[in-house]
């Protein structure tokens, strides 16, 4: 099966230090990659990991248990969320 091709057509342009600059070109060479390879795919991986942190929903052991519970034993609907479902009702002709 051929490896899909990803062409790269966008342009992105960053300032760095000296130092940085040298650091980033020494871990390119010792992946065997151009700067440019290594950089955008060290930025793709860090974006990557920001964005799934972000989509995580982390919760103590207390948390887990007390949505566990929720979830096996709901509580009984409230008069606010029975006003809300009879408008939704009315609204959608039911």
């Amino acid at each position: 099966m051929p490896t899909p091709i990803h062409e790269r057509s966008e342009r992105l342009e960053a300032r760095a230090t000296r130092d940085q600059k040298a650091l980033l070109k020494q871990a390119a060479d010792i992946q065997g990659r151009s700067l440019s390879d290594f950089v955008v795919q060290a930025a793709s991986d860090a974006a990557k990991k920001v964005v799934e942190e972000q989509q995580i929903i982390k919760l103590t052991k207390e948390e887990q248990e007390g949505f566990v519970k929720a979830l096996l034993n709901p509580p009984k609907p409230g008069p606010r969320l029975r006003a809300a479902a009879r408008r939704y009702q009315k609204a959608m002709g039911r």
